[in-house]
């Protein structure tokens, strides 16, 4: 399962729409399934959208200062 991302333009307006999506191989050719509408999502949402049904669990979060580990000490 993912979540497909749909991109509609009228009148200069962007509007993006998700949609629960399963691929599926019928008679050897691969066929995708919506399996639920989700809706007109932003722009903001999309990546947490797409991380919540992810095989991969990517970190969204990070911490605002990067953990240096101290150095080596030779010898």
């Amino acid at each position: 399962m993912f979540i497909k991302i749909l991109t509609k333009t009228y009148k200069g307006q962007v509007t993006h729409y998700a949609s629960l999506v399963v691929n599926r191989r019928k008679f050897g050719k691969v066929v995708q399934t919506v399996k639920a509408n989700l809706g007109s999502v932003t722009e903001e949402q999309i990546p947490y959208l797409k991380a919540a049904y992810s095989a991969k669990k990517p970190r969204l979060v990070y911490d605002e200062t990067p953990e240096v580990p101290p150095p080596k000490k030779s010898g």
